[in-house]
């Protein structure tokens, strides 16, 4: 069987680690047609858009894409690209492994097999803000400080505002996938983080969702809930305790990469965001633009992430084979890229290509 995947090549180290990527995906035997396409800063110099109408149009005819890392502008520029795609195709589930690989440096010597579940589309990342000193803006502060028994206390006309969106809808749908994920993947339980004790008509919201959802799956999935300030503590001093932690999309980013931390950073961290009839898969880092072209980033997080698209494609012998060639060559520690030896500067490093190119090897 052949399946139509879209292959978004990004910019910056993009295309070399989507080059990386598809020739390991290719090597399993799993037939794929590959619909490339563009998006970034790159792309946007001749389409006018980082995000073109092409790239979007196939990834709604396959409904389903590895995306290389895309920069994102801090403060001026384009909207975010990751955040577009998921709100234009209704990614709801942002699925992130954390597993700690034999041979990967960390500071953790207990095992580490943790999977972040982050709501997509709701909370502070819906986008909803005022800017400060703006006639609308100040109309919102009025009309807040009039309605609210809390007040805002700073200067109207100095208060920038953002609002925080969670839904009964929006949450359930995460957490029942969170729940659903455990019972398929052998998962044990299910941890729901939150600041209810604060935030009670939102994250209350989510948490009481929570709690509802997880009476479906008593005696199957063990249930517990975390407030975010003391789950970052617990993750860092045991994080072997936990398996399915979801969360609301803003604790949920920043615990992301708390968790990759855990396991030797962004590097290592793969990535899937899911809808209900569209997917996503994509390494949690950034896009390097300052080692584009030298064959230096370490493939590793898009490869994985690759592994997620061929679980989702069903295809679980080869996805298996595919990680189990990672985890061989990561272990061997002979040809990985710089980052990944115990001296960066060990001149035995090798560059993207060859490490995928080993990979490669330990498969066939």
């Amino acid at each position: 069987m052949a399946y139509d995947v879209t292959l978004i090549r990004g910019d910056g180290v993009g295309p070399e680690l989507a080059d990386a990527a598809r020739r390991c995906v290719d090597a399993t035997g799993v037939q794929i047609d590959w619909d490339v396409q563009e998006a970034g800063i790159d792309v946007m110099k001749t389409a006018g858009t980082p995000l073109p109408d092409a790239t979007l149009d196939s990834v709604r005819r396959t409904r389903c894409a590895l995306k290389s890392p895309i920069t994102t502008p801090v403060g001026t520029g384009f909207r975010s690209i990751n955040v577009w795609l998921r709100q234009e195709f209704g990614l709801y589930a942002c699925v992130r492994p954390c597993k700690k690989y034999a041979g990967v440096r960390t500071y953790f010597d207990v095992p580490v097999d943790i999977v972040i579940m982050r709501e997509n589309t709701e909370d502070l990342y819906a986008g909803v803000e005022f800017a400060a000193g703006q006639p609308n803006t100040e109309k919102l502060f009025d009309m807040i400080n009039e309605l609210s028994e809390r007040k805002i206390r700073s200067g109207r006309n100095e208060t920038g505002i953002s609002i925080k969106p969670i839904s009964i809808s929006g949450s359930e749908r995460l957490l029942r996938y969170a729940f659903e994920y455990a019972v398929q993947n052998g998962r044990h339980k299910v941890t729901a983080v939150h600041k209810a004790n604060i935030m009670k008509h939102s994250d209350g919201l989510w948490l009481a969702t929570a709690r509802r959802v997880a009476e479906d799956y008593a005696g199957r999935i063990e249930f517990e809930d975390r407030i975010v300030d003391n789950m970052c503590m617990q993750l860092v001093q045991k994080p072997e305790l936990y398996d399915v932690v979801a969360l609301p999309n803003l604790y949920g980013d920043i615990l992301s990469d708390l968790a990759a931390g855990l396991v030797g950073g962004l590097g290592v961290a793969p990535g899937a965001n899911i809808g209900k009839d569209c997917a996503i898969f994509e390494a949690t880092h950034g896009s390097a633009p300052k080692y584009a072209g030298q064959n230096k980033v370490n493939p590793t997080a898009l490869i994985l992430s690759a592994v997620l698209m061929l679980r989702h494609l069903k295809e679980m012998d080869a996805a298996n084979r595919l990680e189990n060639a990672v985890a061989a060559v990561i272990a061997e520690g002979k040809d990985v890229t710089y980052d990944m030896k115990a001296d960066r500067h060990d001149p035995t490093a090798v560059g993207t290509k060859e490490m995928a190119d080993a990979i490669i090897r330990k498969m066939a």
